[in-house]
C-alpha cells in the first residue's frame, strides 16, 4: 500500500437540505464517484460481492443502493456481477435481489455447488489451506459492498469479514474459520473430573460449554461466549479452564489472513471497498433473522484502503454509542464505557480493532485515515431547496 494516509470518503445519513441532492442515495452516489472506478477496464469482470441474506433476514444491503453502484460500474464498459455463497443466491428473490431489480447477474461464488475453489495457503496453527471461491478468484476487479453489523466471533461484520469468510467455500467457511479459536488449548482433561466438566456446563448461562463424557471432552463455544466468566469462578479451585485473549484473536488473526489472500488475486488499483453502516444489528446477517438496530443509522463509507475503511466504521460506531433501550434482553452487556459498543455486546476479549491489527501487519492498509466527509448537512442546508418533492418522475397521470 502507500506510505500516504488513505482517504476515507463519508456520506451521513443525516441531510440538511429535502433536495434530493443532499439525500443519503446522492451520496452513496457521490462516495463512489470519488473512489474513481475510471481504473476499471473495459471488458473486466467486476464482482461485487455482498451477503444476499438468509431465510427472513431484511436488514442487508438494500437493492435500491445495489443498482445503482452497478450503474456506476457499467459506465466504465466492464461487467458487474453481485456474487455471494450458493444457498444465499438459489433464495436471493425472497429479499428482492434479482438480476432485473440489481441491473446485473447473480453468481453463486463457488458454483452451484459450492465445489468450485482454488486452494489458498493460510499455514496457521495447523489449518494447512482454505478453499477459494473460484469466481472471485477469477474476477478481475472487487467491490467489496458491506452491510456493517456486529459480529459474535469478532465484533465486526463489516469489509474484512465479507471476504475473509464470505469468500470461501461452507466447507472452509464452516468447519475450518470457525472453530479455529479452540487452536491453542483451554481445557486440561487430567485435571477435570466428569462431575467437574457437568459442573463446568451447568455455570455457563449462555450454554457455550459441551461435555461428552464417553470421551471426557470439554468444548468451548467461542463464537457464542460472552466472557461474563461465570465458568472461570465455577473452576476457581480446581483450574482446569483457562480463557485467554489468544484464543478469542485466532478467528480475527485467520480472517485478516483469509482477507489478505483475496485481495492478493486483484490489481491493487481495482479493489474498491463499500461499508453502508445503516440498520446496524447485534448479530451478522448470516442468522437469517430480523434484529433490533443497537446503533443508529451512521451512512456509507467508502475507500481504497480495506483496513482505513474498516477503522472509520468501528470509531463513527464508537462516537454514535450503543442505543441501551434496543439491546435483546439474552444479552448480557458488559457495562464499561472504555469498551466499543460491540465489545460491549459481544465481550472485551472480541475487540473488533483486532482484525485490523493483523490486516496492517500483513500490509492489506493502514489504521490511519483522513475522513473526507461529501454533502455534509452543514453544507447541503446552506443549498436552496426544491419547490417540489414529490411526484416529479414521469407519471400515469
Amino acid at each position: 500500500m502507500s506510505s500516504d494516509t488513505p482517504v476515507v470518503y463519508f456520506g451521513s445519513v443525516k441531510q440538511g437540505n429535502m433536495g434530493k441532492f443532499a439525500s443519503f442515495a446522492a451520496k452513496v452516489d457521490e462516495v463512489v464517484k470519488k473512489l474513481d472506478l475510471s481504473t476499471i477496464e473495459k471488458k473486466d469482470k467486476v464482482a461485487i460481492k455482498m451477503h444476499l441474506g438468509y431465510q427472513d433476514g431484511y436488514q442487508t444491503v438494500p437493492v435500491f443502493f445495489v443498482r445503482r453502484i452497478v450503474n456506476a460500474v457499467k459506465k466504465t464498459g466492464a461487467f458487474p456481477f453481485v456474487t455471494d455463497n450458493p444457498t444465499s443466491v438459489y433464495n436471493a428473490v425472497n429479499r428482492g435481489y434479482t438480476q432485473e431489480t440489481c441491473g446485473c447477474p447473480i453468481i453463486p461464488i463457488a458454483g452451484v455447488k459450492d465445489k468450485y475453489v482454488y486452494e489458498s495457503e493460510v499455514d496457521f496453527h495447523g489449518l494447512k489451506s482454505l478453499d477459494m471461491s473460484g469466481v472471485l478468484h477469477d474476477a478481475d476487479a472487487l467491490i467489496d459492498l458491506s452491510h456493517v453489523k456486529g459480529h459474535n466471533n469478532c465484533g465486526l461484520g463489516g469489509a474484512i469479514k465479507n471476504i475473509a469468510i464470505g469468500g470461501y467455500s461452507a466447507q472452509s467457511r464452516w468447519r475450518k474459520i470457525h472453530g479455529i479459536e479452540g487452536a491453542i488449548p483451554y481445557w486440561d482433561a487430567k485435571k477435570c473430573t466428569p462431575e467437574h466438566a457437568k459442573e463446568l456446563v451447568e455455570a455457563c448461562r449462555d450454554h457455550c460449554i459441551s461435555y461428552k463424557e464417553e470421551s471426557h471432552e470439554l468444548t468451548l463455544d467461542f463464537g457464542m461466549c460472552h466472557q461474563c466468566l461465570d465458568c472461570i469462578e465455577a473452576d476457581r479451585e480446581v483450574e482446569c479452564l483457562t480463557l485467554r485473549p489468544e484464543n478469542y484473536a485466532l478467528f480475527q488473526e485467520l480472517m485478516a489472513i483469509a482477507a489478505n489472500n483475496i485481495l492478493k488475486t486483484f490489481d491493487e488499483t481495482k479493489r474498491f471497498f463499500i461499508n453502508l453502516a445503516i440498520s446496524i444489528t447485534p448479530y451478522c446477517d448470516c442468522w437469517g433473522v430480523g434484529q433490533p438496530n443497537i446503533v443508529n443509522d451512521i451512512g456509507v463509507l467508502g475507500s481504497r484502503d480495506i483496513v482505513a475503511v474498516e477503522t472509520a466504521t468501528l470509531d463513527l460506531i464508537a462516537k454514535e454509542g450503543i442505543v441501551e433501550s434496543m439491546i435483546p434482553p439474552y444479552f448480557r452487556v458488559h457495562k464499561d464505557p472504555g469498551l466499543h459498543p460491540f465489545e460491549q455486546l459481544h465481550g472485551p476479549m472480541k475487540s473488533p480493532y483486532i482484525a485490523l491489527r493483523y490486516a496492517e501487519e500483513l500490509g492489506m492498509g493502514s489504521r490511519k485515515y483522513k475522513l473526507v466527509e461529501l454533502l455534509s448537512p452543514a453544507k447541503t442546508m446552506k443549498m436552496k431547496p426544491p419547490r417540489h418533492v414529490v411526484e416529479t418522475e414521469p407519471t400515469f397521470f
